[in-house]
């Protein structure tokens, strides 16, 4: 299980240590991925300029075909476009899901926001159906707090 809390402390030593936003979502995704075996794809999307897209920082899983999801496109493009995170517990019940991984069969999208200001996204997937409890979305919660904290005070 994610400890959320000790990763949030990681990613504040590099932010004291001067690292950007950058380095802090490629280390977010390293910490969260092999944290449970239940997550078997974990990547970042970030809001573009435009703010039509969310476009793929990094990952980790197998390879995916979706780098860019337009907003209101899937969970991801849901959860951006309605400014709330989004949990699909079956990925095949007829929902409007775009998925990274080709055996996805649950996902959760955490939002990385500061206030009314959405910079982008945590998606997690599973193999497993319905994989997701609330104590992941509140551990996931805390990692995407604590780089929307770094990307705010990038963009000032």
């Amino acid at each position: 299980m994610l400890d959320g809390g000790a990763l949030v402390k990681e990613l504040q030593t590099m932010r004291d240590d001067g690292h950007l936003s950058d380095a802090l979502l490629r280390y977010a995704v390293r910490g969260i991925e092999p944290s449970d075996d239940r997550f078997s794809w974990v990547g970042v999307y970030r809001l573009d300029e435009g703010g039509e897209d969310v476009w793929l920082h990094n990952y980790l899983g197998p390879g995916t075909e979706h780098p860019r999801i337009p907003l209101g496109v899937g969970a991801c493009g849901k959860a951006a476009a309605d400014g709330a995170n989004l949990t699909v517990t079956a990925v095949g019940d007829g929902e409007d899901v775009v998925v990274s991984a080709e055996d996805t069969q649950s996902q959760m999208v955490v939002l990385i926001r500061a206030g009314d200001d959405v910079f982008g996204l945590i998606n997690v997937e599973s193999e497993e159906e319905g994989a997701f409890t609330e104590d992941d979305e509140m551990a996931v919660q805390l990692v995407a707090d604590k780089l929307a904290e770094q990307m705010a005070a990038e963009r000032r």
